[in-house]
C-alpha cells in the first residue's frame, strides 16, 4: 500500500486531462450545432455566400473538436461529439441539394457513416421549408426537382438495412422523413392544381370579356 498515493496521483491526473478535452470538446460540439443552425437559416433565405462563409467557419470548428476527441474513444463516441457531426452534415449536405451540387462523402466531411445517414435524412426533411418557399413563389418546376430529391434520398436510404446500433437508428429517422415527404407532396400537389384552376379561370374570363 506504500504505493496507494501516487497510483491515485497518477490516474488523477489522466482524469484532468480528460476531462479538460471533454470540457473542450463540449464546449466546440455546441459551437458546431450553432454554426449549422445559422447556415441552415442562411440557405433559407438564399444567402449563398453567407452560407458558405459559416460552413468554412463549422469546417474548422469540427475538425478541431473531432481532432481533440479522436484518440479517446471514450468522449469521441459520446452524444454530443456525434450530435455535432450530424448538424453539421445535414448543414453541408442541404446546401448542396438546393445548390443542385454533388454530395459530399463523410471522409471530406469527417464524419461517421451513421452519423452522415442521419443527417442525410434530416436534410431531406429540411427540404420541406425550402420546397414551400418555393410554392409561394409560384416556382413549381424546381419545388418539383426537390420534390424528386426527397423522394430518391428516401428511397435510397430505406435499403441500408443494418441493425440500430450500427445505424444510431436510422430508421427512427426515416420514420420522421416518410409522413414529411408525404405531407409536401401533397401540399404541391394542391398547389399545382389550384394554379392550373386559376389558369383556366383566367382563360375563361379573357374569352368572356371579349
Amino acid at each position: 500500500m506504500n504505493n496507494l498515493d501516487t497510483l491515485l496521483q497518477e490516474i488523477d491526473r489522466r482524469m484532468a486531462e480528460k476531462n479538460s478535452v471533454r470540457e473542450a470538446a463540449l464546449a466546440e460540439s455546441r459551437r458546431v450545432i450553432q454554426q449549422a443552425a445559422k447556415i441552415v437559416k442562411s440557405i433559407h433565405r438564399r444567402e449563398w455566400a453567407e452560407a458558405e462563409t459559416l460552413l468554412a467557419e463549422a469546417t474548422t470548428l469540427a475538425a478541431t473538436m473531432n481532432e481533440k476527441t479522436l484518440a479517446l474513444p471514450e468522449l469521441y463516441w459520446t452524444g454530443y461529439v456525434l450530435d455535432a457531426q450530424k448538424e453539421y452534415a445535414e448543414a453541408h449536405l442541404l446546401l448542396a441539394m438546393v445548390r443542385g451540387g454533388a454530395l459530399p462523402t463523410p471522409d471530406s466531411l469527417g464524419v461517421e457513416d451513421a452519423v452522415y445517414l442521419n443527417g442525410l435524412a434530416e436534410a431531406a426533411s429540411e427540404l420541406r421549408r425550402f420546397i414551400l418557399d418555393l410554392v409561394r413563389h409560384n416556382d413549381f418546376a424546381e419545388a418539383e426537382n426537390l420534390i424528386g430529391v426527397m423522394e430518391d434520398t428516401y428511397a435510397a436510404l430505406m435499403t441500408i438495412d443494418y441493425p440500430h446500433a450500427l445505424t444510431n437508428n436510422l430508421r427512427r429517422t426515416l420514420d420522421v422523413l416518410r409522413p414529411v415527404l408525404e405531407r409536401t407532396r401533397g401540399d404541391l400537389t394542391v398547389s399545382m392544381k389550384q394554379q392550373s384552376l386559376q389558369a383556366a379561370l383566367d382563360r375563361m374570363a379573357a374569352l368572356l370579356s371579349k
